[in-house]
Formats: structure tokens, C-alpha cells, sequence
């Protein structure tokens, strides 16, 4: 992936190309609307060592309509007889949770995230102080709305599922035009399926995102288990974002495609492997290989006992190991040569030991 100069920062903490990928535990709406799961997945997010838990901040009567259908996954894990407004009423969070939650996450050291879903829901995490803002996928197309918090000037993470490329283009157009200064914006790869079926995944659509724009990208992962996840971060993802859940078997719309507690700490570790794993890029022999080195490449070794003042010929010289003599390389170079000392048989030949 090319990689960009560009990067924007949370709370102090740099996100882009060649620092940390900064890694967000969604939350979203797994509290179930109930505070004390809410401070329990933040709990679970700092333990598993997230760099931000992200929480959804809306109304549900000014999301959507009465009789709005739910979306075929959130009928299979939430009850077929109500609306997806009945459903979201009894998932919001009031004002007074958000800033409960806020002091939890700011007392845990981790970063305090929502989506909002309207102006009056992203008016109000900005004076909330929330650190940045999470603009989900849904709001892509919502140009009125970017406009809003393009102005406001917070960080932005944007998701970009079920959007094609003409759409996201479209989309930070609009956030460019609406800044009043520089834009800090990161842009996240997502597929919106829960969960998302691995041929789904298309993880180069990222790469494509990156080469068009410059600015950091990451991916927001709906899939089972962290392979996706650990593969956008050898890609060269900048952010990483999952679901997190206490327990895939509690009732709500996204338990089933979200992380545990367990599993997203593997996540976490798994990123930060890969992340070491990846390295600079230099081809030189690692610190950890340099006595395998000497033992299993060959060198010049002497066949028989030398005296000092031998001139060395094929005859008295082989290719074997260890490799701490000089290389096979210099067979050619060496023949002519005559020692300084006396050499048992066996000895490797060093520059040391030639006149």
C-alpha cells in the first residue's frame, strides 16, 4: 500500500503510517442500554489494551421511522415482531450515561468514541468533549450531515461500507469543503454484513482508498475471528475497529458478530505481533539468527595441520562448516596466499592469519 505522510491525532496519540495501529473496541450498542454493561465493556476494551471504545449516539425516533423494517440480520438475533425503532429505543444511551461513560473511559486511560447519527447527536459529543468522532457507514450518502461535522473540526473516522468508490470520493469532497482548517480524517474500509463471509472481505479495496486520498486508512471488521483483521494490518491499516461483546449469546442486533473479551485480547495481541513481525524492511540477518549463521554457512578451512609460511593451494583448502573463516566467495582470491602461523587442521582461514 502506498503509504501517506498524512496522519491525524486522538487525545495526543498519532495515527498513521509507520506508528501503532490504533485499535478501537465497538461497543456500539452491546450495553443492551443497560449503564453497567456499558462500563463493563469499557473495562473489558482497556484490559484487552484498545487504544478507544466506541459507543453509538442517536434517538431513535429521529433515526428512523415507525414502521421502518429492521435489516435481515438484526431480525434473525432480535424479535421479528417489532420495528427497528422499537428496537432502537431500548438500546440508546441518555445524555447523563454518555458523560458517566466518558469520566469511566478517561479514569481507564483509553479513548472515549461515539457515532453520532444526526447534527443535534453531534453537537451534543462535541460538547461533551468527546475525543473524536466516528462517522458511521450509514451516513455516508448524508451530505447535509458531513457538511455539519466536517465544520466542526474533531478528528473523523469514516466508514465507508456499502459505498462505492464514486461515493467516498463524493463524501470527502464534502468534509474537505465544509473544514474551516486542515481535515483530520481517517478512512475505514467496511463491509456491512454481520458477519461478513470471508470472499466478502476485500481487503485491497483498503489499499485503493489509500492511493486515492492520501490519508489514513484502517478496517472496520464484521467478520468471525481476527484474520481479517490481522491481514488489514499487514496491508498497512492505520486503524483497526471491532465489535466487542461480553457474551456472543446476549440478546441485541450485534452480540452474534462481535468479538468476547478473550478473543479481542488475542486480536489486540495478534495486531501488535504483526506489527513486529513487519519490521523496517531491511534485508539484513536479524540479531537472533547471527549464530545459526555461524554454524550452518560454510567457509575456507585448512584440510590438514600448516605451518607458518605455507602458500595455500585447492589441496590444502576446503568448503565446510562453520562459517566464521572467510566465505567460499574468496576461494579464488586466497589461493596464493601464504599464512603468518601455524594452523591445526580444521581451522577456518581469517584474514587474520594471511600475510
Amino acid at each position: 500500500m502506498t503509504a501517506s505522510a498524512r496522519t491525524i491525532s486522538i487525545s495526543g496519540r498519532e495515527i498513521g503510517p509507520g506508528v501503532p495501529c490504533y485499535v478501537i473496541a465497538e461497543a456500539g450498542v452491546n450495553h443492551n442500554g443497560d449503564i453497567v454493561l456499558a462500563r463493563d465493556l469499557i473495562d473489558a476494551a482497556a484490559h484487552a489494551g484498545a487504544d478507544a471504545v466506541k459507543f453509538q449516539t442517536f434517538n431513535a425516533k429521529r433515526l428512523v421511522g415507525s414502521q421502518a423494517p429492521k435489516a435481515a440480520y438484526q431480525q434473525i438475533t432480535t424479535s421479528a415482531d417489532e420495528t427497528q425503532q422499537e428496537m432502537l429505543l431500548r438500546l440508546e444511551l441518555s445524555e447523563d450515561a454518555h458523560r458517566e461513560l466518558l469520566v469511566h473511559c478517561r479514569n481507564r486511560g483509553i479513548a472515549f468514541l461515539s457515532s453520532p447519527f444526526d447534527e443535534l447527536n453531534a453537537d451534543f459529543l462535541a460538547t461533551l468533549g468527546v475525543d473524536a468522532l466516528k462517522i458511521p457507514s450509514g451516513e455516508l450518502t448524508n451530505l447535509p450531515f458531513l457538511r455539519h461535522v466536517g465544520a466542526m473540526g474533531l478528528p473523523l473516522i469514516v466508514s465507508t461500507g456499502m459505498a462505492n468508490m464514486d461515493e467516498v470520493k463524493c463524501a470527502v469532497n464534502c468534509l474537505e469543503k465544509a473544514a474551516v482548517a486542515e481535515l483530520s480524517l481517517a478512512l475505514l474500509h467496511c463491509v456491512s454484513s454481520y458477519p461478513t463471509p470471508p470472499d466478502a472481505v476485500n481487503l485491497r479495496a483498503m489499499q485503493t482508498m489509500a492511493r486515492a486520498f492520501g490519508m489514513p486508512v484502517g478496517y472496520s471488521d464484521h467478520t468471525l475471528g481476527p484474520t481479517a483483521a490481522v491481514a488489514a494490518v499487514a496491508l498497512g491499516a492505520c486503524v483497526i475497529e471491532k465489535h466487542l461483546t461480553l457474551d456472543r449469546d446476549l440478546p441485541g442486533p450485534d452480540h452474534q458478530a462481535s468479538a468476547e473479551p478473550v478473543q479481542f485480547a488475542e486480536l489486540v495481541a495478534a495486531i501488535r505481533d504483526t506489527e513486529a513481525m513487519l519490521g523496517d524492511g531491511v534485508k539484513r540477518p536479524r540479531q537472533c539468527e547471527l549464530n545459526t549463521r555461524e554454524s550452518a554457512r560454510k567457509s575456507l578451512i585448512c584440510t590438514r595441520d600448516l605451518r607458518s609460511g605455507t602458500v595455500l593451494d585447492k589441496d590444502c583448502l576446503a568448503i565446510q562448516r562453520p562459517g566464521t573463516g572467510l566465505p567460499p566467495c574468496m576461494l579464488e582470491a586466497v589461493i596464493g596466499r601464504t599464512l603468518r602461523r601455524d594452523l591445526p587442521a580444521g581451522s577456518p582461514i581469517t584474514d587474520e592469519v594471511l600475510a
